[in-house]
């Protein structure tokens, strides 16, 4: 019996989720610290400091508690799209050195290929933090943050909340309208006609779903003017302030190593 009760207690431990150190930082610390790694790299249009910040934040994985998988996963869309932005500063940018090619008012040179390197690595350097940040936050948690430590006002934070919450039923509307339409013998042909319809259908569920929600919230006292108490506290610790302290670290060395190298250009230049 002894046996089985620790067996229990193992597939139980084992079961439960692994709390990482970011779990313990505020969520509106979070946020404060993604923008604390976000606006800096709009003061300077270089590869030097997006690879540095990029490498940076990478070696913080182990702190997030997010797999090498899912954060290569959840990146893949920004690391897909990020070259588009660059595709336009490699074509119509100011030439600089050496031109390369030249078709009409579209311009290659030497200039416009280092900048469209700079921003497709700037577009990835500036997504990578949230991933990072709110791979494992909780909405709840966000909801109680905002409230009790921004004090922001309850009806728009339960709104939120609410509207996060709908966001998984979306993407199993989704799942099962492929699902039914692939086993009505519809869903294997004309992908770019069954997305515009799909999206309309579910466009139709988040009025429906949003007008019900709406009602339900309303008829119990989300709406209400009284002030609202919060069951769970959330507070700030010294956690936080490290966490702060670690994300400016970051960006003055990404910073200076654009400075050291020299290739450190305003955005406006």
């Amino acid at each position: 019996m002894t046996d089985v009760k620790r067996q229990a207690a193992a597939s139980a431990l084992s079961a439960a989720p692994r709390t990482a150190w970011l779990d313990g930082v505020n969520p509106v610390t979070k946020l404060v610290l993604a923008l604390l790694l976000s606006v800096p790299l709009f003061a300077s249009i270089d590869a030097v400091s997006a690879l540095v910040a990029i490498g940076l934040q990478l070696l913080c994985l182990p702190l997030t508690g997010l797999s090498p998988r899912t954060v290569l996963l959840r990146m893949l869309p920004i690391a897909l799209f990020s070259p588009v932005a660059g595709v336009s500063m490699l074509l119509y940018a100011e030439p600089e050195g050496q031109v390369l090619w030249r078709f009409g008012i579209a311009v290659i040179s030497e200039g416009s290929i280092a900048l469209a390197v700079a921003v497709t690595l700037r577009v990835i350097a500036l997504g990578l933090p949230t991933i990072l940040l709110f791979g494992r936050t909780d909405p709840t948690q966000l909801g109680d943050a905002l409230a009790q430590v921004a004090h922001l006002p309850s009806r728009f934070v339960l709104g939120v909340l609410a509207g996060a919450r709908m966001l998984g039923l979306f993407l199993d509307d989704w799942r099962t309208m492929s699902l039914a339409r692939r086993a009505r013998g519809v869903g294997d042909h004309g992908a770019l006609r069954r997305f515009f319809s799909m999206a309309f259908v579910l466009l139709v569920f988040a009025v429906r779903r949003g007008t019900k929600l709406a009602m339900a919230m309303e008829a119990r006292g989300f709406g209400s003017g009284i002030p609202r108490t919060w069951s769970r506290p959330s507070r700030l610790h010294v956690r936080d302030a490290v966490a702060l302290a670690g994300g400016a670290a970051i960006m003055a060395v990404a910073i200076a190593a654009a400075v050291a190298s020299g290739v450190f250009r305003f955005v406006w230049s």
